[in-house]
């Protein structure tokens, strides 16, 4: 007897724990996180029409998806996206690197 066939679609690209699971099924599955400051918000698919366009603490702008590949966000902590690897934004942020190095 074999397995039924299964499609996995839009699963981002880093394999995850139970403990990130968990924390994703809690507080929201994707975020949004703002470049200039590190302000992040997690949210669900279902309302990410109701994320707010600019960053409640500075002003700018938030970004929710990959400019180039239109990806969400899985980690607040991103620093290039998963699908396409581009860099959406500084590996630094006042001064401490945002990504400890090999994750």
């Amino acid at each position: 007897m074999s397995a039924p066939a299964v499609t996995v679609v839009g699963v981002a690209g880093a394999k995850r724990n139970w403990i990130q699971e968990e924390r994703r099924n809690t507080l929201g599955h994707w975020v949004a996180f703002c470049p200039a400051c590190g302000h992040s918000h997690r949210y669900f698919e279902e309302w990410a029409d109701e994320l707010p366009s600019s960053c409640p603490l500075c002003g700018d702008g938030l970004l929710s998806r990959c400019p180039d590949c239109d990806a969400r966000f899985a980690s607040a902590f991103q620093v290039e996206c998963e699908g396409c690897g581009a860099a959406i934004r500084s590996a630094e942020l006042f001064g401490s690197t945002i990504r400890k190095p090999g994750r």
